[in-house]
């Protein structure tokens, strides 16, 4: 498998082992999740800033290899990344800020960051594929990632399964299915899907579920790249990132403490990790001041996306946030909805439930007085509109619209 020159290989979040990029999956020593770790000292940062801060549109993110352990052509990439940051005044205003800018993921090629992990993740999978003759692909997912993965699969000429809850929107559902990968409708929550994989596919298989694969939460990280490089490596006051298995926000403190690493920012901002109140583990650890969540004994969010009651990188997710100086915050599931509304008919763009979980509890810790007048806040919208359009027009003939 093809590496790129700074890669040194995948260390052990538990044991400490590090082991070479032909491991898939989890630690073989322990069973704890790998990282990927880098030589800093062999990347050119002159050369890494002119890559991240040339045209983005068409690149993806392979032109952040540098800092991802295999080079862009080994990539099944399809202009993942390149998201822009919207200015949304109305909104910073509200909050009483400087500046609101809202990461808009939803730019992505399925709608949703998970591109940018599974970009990486089926890069990988691919090669175990040719050289162990284990091809299927499979994950638990509430949706967006199963749809992701079955699209990158389709590129890389590989099947893929999706285990899904059966409330799990009907346009993952849909598209999963139109990308080429097999899907499994299974009763119940997130936790029941993750229960069926060994127990109905009777096939040695590749996991590519969160924290599984090392690679999710570091195609994740671009997402901080991408922030730095688009505010001329200045970094904002606070991020709020709506919070599930805890890659996204694991992967956005990685990415802004690499840029810090190799002397390309000075500071690191303050990550905020929003859940809805139905489903809260990271936020409540936070907020108690646990090293790890305890598993959400009754979860019940209308945001399936955001629904994972006890995620795998809870604690490698708790540990990112307090690192930054952070904290959690949850909103009510009306609020989320409204907030992604709200969105839509202010500020022009279409933000799907798990999205407004970020306006949402933006606006609680406006209330509280955490932000300062002169703030800039960016805002992560993780999934595009269209992946819940039933959701939020319900939520508009709820209230009588």
């Amino acid at each position: 498998m093809e590496t790129t020159d700074a890669f040194e290989g995948l260390e052990c979040r538990d044991c400490g082992a590090v082991h070479d990029a032909t491991t898939a999956g989890r630690c073989p020593e322990c069973d704890g999740s790998l990282d990927p770790t880098y030589d800093y000292g062999a990347v050119d940062s002159a050369a890494f800033r002119e890559a991240a801060a040339g045209p983005a549109r068409g690149r993806g993110v392979g032109r952040f290899d540098a800092l991802l352990p295999f080079p862009a052509a080994a990539l099944p990439a399809a202009a993942e990344g390149g998201t822009p940051l919207v200015s949304a005044d109305r909104l910073a205003g509200e909050l009483g800020v400087g500046e609101v800018l809202i990461k808009d993921e939803a730019r992505n090629p399925t709608g949703t960051f998970h591109d940018r992990g599974m970009c990486l993740a089926v890069a990988a999978a691919s090669e175990h594929a040719a050289s162990r003759d284990v091809e299927p692909l499979a994950a638990a997912t509430p949706g967006n990632s199963g749809q992701s993965m079955a699209a990158y699969a389709g590129r890389a000429g590989l099947r893929s399964y999706a285990f899904v809850p059966s409330r799990c929107a009907f346009s993952n559902k849909a598209m999963t299915n139109v990308h080429g990968g097999d899907m499994r409708v299974v009763g119940g929550r997130f936790p029941d899907a993750a229960a069926a994989v060994d127990e109905q596919l009777a096939t040695e298989y590749t996991d590519l579920g969160a924290f599984t694969t090392p690679y999710r939460h570091e195609g994740a990280k671009t997402v901080a790249y991408e922030i730095a490089a688009d505010r001329a490596w200045e970094v904002p006051d606070a991020v709020v990132v709506p919070t599930s298995t805890g890659e996204l926000v694991v992967g956005i403190e990685k990415g802004f403490r690499e840029l810090r690493e190799l002397g390309l920012l000075d500071a690191m901002p303050t990550l905020v990790a929003a859940q809805p109140e139905g489903c809260a583990p990271v936020a409540a650890a936070l907020d108690r001041g646990l090293d790890a969540p305890e598993p959400w004994e009754t979860p019940d969010t209308i945001c399936g996306e955001l629904e994972i009651p006890d995620p795998a990188g809870g604690a490698a997710a708790v540990a990112a946030v307090r690192a930054t100086g952070g904290r959690g915050v949850t909103a009510s599931d009306d609020d989320i909805l409204e907030s992604a509304v709200a969105v839509a008919q202010n500020e022009v763009l279409e933000m799907g439930a798990a999205g407004g979980v970020a306006p949402a509890g933006a606006w609680d810790l406006a209330q509280e007085d955490f932000f300062d007048p002169d703030d800039e806040v960016v805002l992560i919208n993780t999934e595009s509109g269209v992946k819940t359009p039933d959701v939020l027009r319900s939520h508009l003939m709820g209230k009588g619209i």
